[in-house]
């Protein structure tokens, strides 16, 4: 659970700022305003929220 849990929520919250900050909403950054920045956010937040479920799927199940 926890190798894939813990790495998952870092990697949500990475891509989440890096959301924010390409659509402008976090600024002080190179990457403020960057549509590359708001491209790329989204997909490794899901990526990440992607591995957290796989950690709350092996919980679950009892999987080691």
């Amino acid at each position: 659970m926890w190798p894939f849990l813990v790495p998952g929520v870092i990697v949500a919250a990475v891509g989440l700022v890096w959301t924010l900050q390409g659509i402008g909403l976090l600024q002080g950054s190179a990457m403020t305003g960057s549509s590359l920045w708001a491209t790329v956010g989204p997909i490794v937040l899901v990526g990440g929220l992607v591995l957290i479920g796989i950690g709350i799927a092996r919980r679950r199940r009892g999987t080691r």
